[in-house]
C-alpha cells in the first residue's frame, strides 16, 4: 500500500454514521420540512460511502466494506434515548450538528495529509463541500427551533 489510509477509512466510517444518523433523526423530527431533509441526506451519506470505498478499493486493490464506528452507534443511542423523552426537534438537532462537527473533522483531517491518491482526494473535496453546506443548515435549523 503506497498510503496510510486509515484516514480516509475514516471518512467512510463517518458517512455510514451520518447515514444511519440522518435517517433514526429524520424519523424522529416532527418538523416535516427537516425529516424530509435528513431522510434525504441519509442517502446521500451512503451514497458518499460507496464511492469512497471503491475509490479506496481502487487505489489499494483491496476490498473496502466500513461500516460505522462505535462512537457513532453511541451517539444514535443517546439521539433516540432523547427522542423517547420527549425531546424537542431543538435537542435532536442539537444531536445532529454535534454529528456533522464529526463528519467535517474527519474530512478535514484526511484533506490535509500529502499521500491520498489524487482520485480520492476528487472525490473528498467534492463531497466535503456537501457536507459543509448540510452542517450549515442543520445548524440553521437548529437556530431556527431554539426559541
Amino acid at each position: 500500500m503506497a498510503f496510510e489510509n486509515k484516514a480516509v477509512r475514516t471518512v467512510i466510517e463517518v458517512l455510514h454514521d451520518g447515514e444511519k444518523g440522518f435517517q433514526s433523526l429524520g424519523e424522529q423530527l416532527k418538523d416535516l420540512q427537516a425529516k424530509r431533509y435528513f431522510i434525504e441526506e441519509a442517502t446521500v451519506r451512503g451514497r458518499y460511502a460507496t464511492e469512497l470505498e471503491s475509490a479506496l478499493g481502487s487505489a489499494t486493490g483491496e476490498t473496502v466494506d466500513e461500516g460505522g464506528t462505535a462512537s457513532g452507534t453511541i451517539h444514535r443511542a443517546w439521539a433516540e434515548l432523547k427522542a423517547k423523552m420527549g425531546g424537542s426537534d431543538h435537542t435532536l438537532l442539537e444531536t445532529a450538528e454535534q454529528g456533522e462537527d464529526a463528519a467535517k473533522k474527519a474530512y478535514d483531517e484526511v484533506l490535509k495529509m500529502k499521500d491520498v491518491p489524487p482520485n480520492v482526494v476528487s472525490i473528498l473535496r467534492k463531497q466535503q463541500t456537501h457536507i459543509l453546506e448540510s452542517h450549515d443548515r442543520v445548524k440553521a435549523m437548529r437556530d431556527i427551533t431554539a426559541a
